[in-house]
């Protein structure tokens, strides 16, 4: 008896289990927080502001230069973004706010912890400049 359609199988199945189980989820933004628009003007002091929260707050899992290689990135469930690929720079202003503010699963929300929006806007600014 050939077992090796038995075992062609069960790798076939393992492997789409695997898939579908660790794949990333999409992160659906509402449309109009999407479409909300940038209220601070990207210039060097939004940057530099934006760079100064980063570090404090994000770069421990998005890494220093946002490609989702930060200290901590190893023990989260999901990995965190490369910022400077297109499928984030793609993003509009609101829907990284949105992201940032609220938070998922392993994102925590910054809404509290970044209680002022404009220093969320510095942020976002701060984000764009990682664009390859």
């Amino acid at each position: 008896m050939n077992k090796l359609p038995i075992v062609a199988l069960i790798v076939i199945f393992i492997t789409t289990a695997s898939f579908t189980l660790f794949q990333t989820k999409p992160w659906n933004v509402p449309a109009d927080k999407a479409k909300t628009a940038n209220t601070v003007k990207a210039d060097a002091a939004s940057v530099a502001a934006g760079k100064v929260l980063w570090g404090q707050h994000c770069s421990s899992c998005h890494g220093k230069t946002g490609l989702g290689d930060g200290s901590k990135a190893a023990q989260l469930e999901t990995t965190p973004p490369d910022f400077s690929k297109a499928a984030v720079q793609g993003q509009s202003d609101g829907a990284l706010f949105y992201k940032t503010s609220e938070g998922r699963e392993d994102m925590p929300s910054f809404k509290k912890k970044i209680s002022d929006q404009e220093d969320i806007w510095n942020l976002v600014n701060y984000m764009r400049t990682f664009k390859k």
